[in-house]
């Protein structure tokens, strides 16, 4: 776990420091001009998107809070690894779509919610149901959505640098030059950067929150067998279904979009053809090397998820 903390401690270094440096640039090349109003209006922008999140979320998941008399297990599923965790307990939400898969979501760890699917309760037995409540709790003692948001807060706030110089000079058409194109071009530059290490950060937090069910006390096996059961599952829906989440896919535990590639690699580790990824199997899997295609490794760089092989892979390393 330590060079995964290393990775996102240099990562966020490495996005502050190319604000930095862009706004020092900036200041120094052409003195204080409008383009800190973008600035300030991108990060009032994201903290609006930052407090009503939550309520988009549930609007767009139709999601419903159950209390523990609805559905016990789940509740008590979620009660046990809070308490494991040492963050209160979330609250617990139904979403109504077919499509099998979990989240969670919420401003602070106070304010938490973990929810799952109709199509997931359908699909996983107890123990994979609950390693990937595990992992939803891990994101959520992380803070992953505060460091997600804050994020991605760079490269909007890079894009509104670049719009503002590359077509408007800097606030001031007068002043229009070669030199306040070439920053805006630059700033355009480190904002197709920024995004992708946006998404970087993102497949990070993942492999952080599947050790973190592990921690919490649920085998490598259940999560890498759930993992399996999802893809297989996202696999069979309609593209449809699939588009109807298009834009919420990085708060869910696996990138359903990329089910139809995802299951071609996977189904060769359920050895015994059961559907599932037993200890056996997955112990199988921590002295084979993974090797991956050109078009692999490119769409994992354009992805918030891991390639779910590796991801399986990394978590044969936690199976002793």
């Amino acid at each position: 776990m330590w060079y995964l903390k290393l990775r996102m401690y240099l990562l966020l270094a490495i996005m502050f420091a190319i604000v930095y440096a862009i706004i020092s640039v900036i200041s120094f090349s052409l003195g204080i001009s409008n383009f800190y109003f973008y600035l300030v209006l991108s990060i009032v922008m994201m903290f609006i998107q930052y407090m009503i999140g939550p309520k988009i979320v549930e609007w767009s998941m139709r999601v419903r809070y159950i209390g523990p008399t609805e559905y016990p297990k789940l509740h008590q599923m979620v009660e046990e690894l809070s308490a494991k965790a040492g963050i209160p307990k979330p609250k617990v939400g139904i979403a109504r779509i077919g499509l099998p898969n979990a989240f969670a979501f919420g401003r602070t760890i106070k304010d938490g919610r973990i929810c799952v699917t109709e199509g997931i309760l359908k699909l996983l037995d107890d123990n994979e149901l609950k390693a990937v409540l595990g992992h939803e709790m891990s994101h959520l003692k992380n803070r992953d959505v505060l460091t997600i948001t804050l994020l991605s807060v760079i490269p909007v706030i890079l894009y509104r640098i670049a719009w503002q110089f590359m077509f408007y000079g800097g606030g001031n058409r007068r002043e229009r030059s070669g030199n306040t194109a070439l920053i805006g071009l630059v700033a355009f530059l480190f904002y197709f950067i920024t995004n992708l290490l946006v998404l970087y950060a993102s497949r990070i937090r993942e492999y952080f929150a599947d050790k973190g069910s592990v921690i919490l006390g649920n085998h490598p096996a259940n999560l890498a067998s759930a993992l399996y059961k999802l893809v297989y599952g996202s696999a069979r829906l309609e593209k449809e279904s699939l588009k109807e989440v298009e834009g919420l896919k990085a708060f869910f535990i696996n990138d359903p979009s990329r089910a139809l590639n995802e299951i071609k690699e996977l189904r060769q580790l359920d050895l015994d053809k059961s559907g599932t990824i037993d200890p056996y199997e997955l112990a199988a899997l921590e002295n084979k090397r993974i090797n991956l295609s050109f078009g692999d490794k490119l769409l994992e760089i354009l992805s918030t998820h891991p390639n779910m092989l590796k991801r399986i892979k990394q978590l044969s390393t936690y199976n002793k």
